[in-house]
């Protein structure tokens, strides 16, 4: 075989491999939960098992064209299917995590034995340290490429199963053009041939089935029927009915569902706005399904609402989606509404304005990339647009559940030299539920102008949200802090001990 095709394939098997383990690392912190933890355990499993495999590989002397055709099958075969094979044991076995290792490891082992069988095989054909050299470029080039269209390409156009299933077809491809172009030295190997193309048939009928093992797994994981489902750079944006009601989940965690919705954001919206009369202008960080925003345009004196929420498919899909659009009463492509695609922690550090209220409504810190939205560092720069008589709300998890991290959010907003204000309320499918008010100063004059016809918060019921017994008081905590990220943690132990 030319030197060059064999380049080709080094750089194949190098991008192949890197995008096993991004997708299992992406498939881990989906399902799992704290991105950090799950990448780094993930690519350290791969990386150990790549050099269990490097070592294993000065056992193959022998058959060495035959040797790299069956490793190329497997890896195409484990690592087209291991995507899928996760997503749909997930909720049916008992030791997730030891399926998920046990893949990045046999993955790794496999990939580490590759770069070292082709090494030999062009051993004595180029000049070693030419071959070292072009070896390693394509390794790493191979890598850049993966790493660069992963979060780019293929997550956004493909998503996470179609992804696998077309890089085992590359890698399933190597193999049978190794075996095309080696012919007369493995002729008598055609059960590998007939194996090869099996794979690739398999592999192919994966690819173009992705969307129903997609909804399997996820009529497997969610008890009412899956409507929409979306994996996108940020998240994975999933939709489920039963019976009418309406559930939205992001990552796997429930955000609201449309029968009570409205017990967790008239308090969100209501408690701090019927105390502002004369706002104009407000700003919500996060609430991409817009139900926050459809609670503030109850009030007619509203001008401006700018709304910042990082993912674009959230927006457009509770924008447009016909289905979704009664629940925010169309309060997305309302004339007074400005929708901003950005990260709010970078957005808010450059902003201009000022606002009379702002709603913070990010889904909980169930990890670093949205505890960093909780942190002291970004509450200082949301009191730089809080205008002086203004409020600003923040949705702060379970007091009841996540006591630590309630209060922990509490405390690190105060540390920002603002005045705190924690409430709660009952939402049927999350229980207690906490919010914390925020002001420049304390408020002395509380106005309760409510829009007629709320459901849930008036004057009455606003006296029992302020009011904490005993099992939700306030606790010790640490100041969430981007150097420490405690509330992540407390977070992480608080839900994972509780069993609804």
């Amino acid at each position: 075989m030319s030197p060059t095709i064999y380049f080709f394939s080094v750089f194949v098997v190098a991008t192949c491999g890197l995008i096993y383990e991004l997708v299992i690392g992406s498939l881990a912190s989906y399902l799992l939960g704290d991105s950090i933890t799950q990448f780094s355990t993930v690519i350290g499993c791969y990386l150990f098992a790549m050099g269990v495999g490097s070592y294993l590989s000065q056992f193959l002397n022998k058959n060495l064209i035959h040797n790299f055709v069956k490793i190329e099958i497997l890896i195409g075969l484990i690592g087209g299917f291991s995507a899928a094979i996760l997503f749909l044991l997930f909720d049916q076995v008992a030791s997730f995590r030891v399926l998920l290792y046990s893949l990045i490891f046999i993955i790794g082992l496999l990939v580490g034995i590759e770069i070292p069988l082709i090494m030999k095989i062009l051993k004595g054909r180029i000049e070693f340290n030419k071959l070292v050299s072009h070896v390693f470029s394509f390794d790493y080039i191979g890598a850049l490429l993966a790493s660069v269209a992963f979060p780019l390409l293929l997550v956004p156009h493909l998503g996470l199963v179609r992804t696998s299933f077309l890089f085992g077809i590359l890698n399933t491809a190597v193999a049978l053009m190794t075996l095309i172009l080696f012919k007369e030295e493995t002729e008598k190997s055609r059960h590998l041939t007939q194996f090869s193309i099996l794979s690739l048939i398999a592999l192919s009928i994966g690819f173009f089935s992705a969307q129903q093992i997609t909804d399997a797994s996820e009529n497997l994981a969610y008890n009412d029927q899956v409507i929409f489902s979306h994996a996108t750079q940020y998240q994975k944006i999933t939709i489920t009915k039963n019976q009418g009601d309406l559930k939205l989940y992001l990552n796997g965690n429930l955000q609201f569902n449309s029968k009570d919705e409205y017990r967790y954001h008239e308090p969100l919206v209501h408690v701090g706005m019927a105390q502002l009369p004369d706002a104009k202008k407000v700003l919500i960080l996060g609430g991409g399904d817009g139900m926050a925003a459809r609670e503030v345009l109850k009030y007619p004196g509203i001008e401006s609402i700018t709304l910042v929420d990082l993912d674009q498919k959230m927006t457009e899909v509770f924008k447009f989606n016909d289905l979704l659009t009664p629940l925010n009463q169309h309060a997305l492509t309302n004339k007074k509404m400005t929708i901003i695609n950005a990260d709010a922690f970078q957005w808010v550090k450059t902003a201009q304005d000022v606002y009379d209220f702002i709603i913070v409504d990010f889904p909980d810190p169930s990890n670093f990339s949205l505890g960093k939205l909780y942190t002291q560092k970004f509450y200082s720069h949301v009191k730089q647009v809080l205008a002086p008589d203004g409020l600003m709300v923040v949705q702060s998890t379970s007091p009841f559940v996540a006591r630590k991290s309630f209060w922990c959010i509490e405390k690190t907003i105060a540390s920002a030299g603002l005045v705190t204000m924690p409430f709660h309320a009952y939402v049927p499918s999350f229980g207690e539920w906490g919010f914390v008010l925020v002001s420049h100063k304390s408020v002395t004059n509380w106005k309760n102008k409510f829009p007629e016809n709320l459901k849930f918060v008036s004057e009455k019921s606003m006296v029992a949200m302020f009011e904490f017994p005993n099992d939700m008081a306030k606790v010790d905590v640490e100041i969430n802090k981007l150097n420490n990220q405690a509330l992540v943690k407390y977070f992480e132990d608080e839900w994972a001990h509780y069993v609804q």
